[in-house]
């Protein structure tokens, strides 16, 4: 499962995502519009503006904008930058390899052979989903039922 932390930043990329091209939006009028903490919001905004995903603004038309096109940031990219390393097991992680503490060998693990493939499938969509891409998904598709 992914972090609220990562639930709330997609959600806050995609409100600036929304916003009019080269416009800027208020810390509290994201926060209010996606119902995510105020403060929260401010330490997720920092991450992506360190990031170079999101510029800040000051004076009377200040606040957060996008830095980079809606259709260049993926959930992937906000994912491992939130969250940290996407795959399931240590083994399988593209920036945070390490061997699984109780393994006798990868090449031999019929555990890793089958997660490697979950890992590659995820990493296939969310890297190739951008924030854009979930925009449009939005006014395309019909609201899923909840569980």
């Amino acid at each position: 499962m992914i972090s609220q932390k990562a639930r709330y930043a997609l959600r806050a990329l995609t409100a600036l995502a929304q916003a009019e091209s080269g416009s800027s939006m208020m810390i509290s009028e994201i926060a209010a519009q996606q119902c995510i903490p105020k403060k929260f919001l401010e330490q997720i905004l920092l991450d992506l503006k360190r990031a170079g995903l999101v510029a800040s603004r000051r004076g009377k038309q200040g606040g957060y904008l996008l830095l980079k096109p809606a259709n260049a940031i993926t959930y992937g990219e906000v994912l491992r930058l939130i969250d940290g390393p996407i795959a399931p097991l240590p083994c399988l992680s593209v920036t945070a390899y390490r061997k699984c503490e109780d393994c006798d060998g990868e090449q031999g693990c019929e555990i890793r052979h089958v997660f490697a493939r979950v890992a590659d499938a995820t990493r296939d969509v969310l890297f190739s989903t951008t924030i854009a891409d979930a925009l449009g998904d939005k006014a395309r598709s019909p609201e899923l039922p909840s569980a």
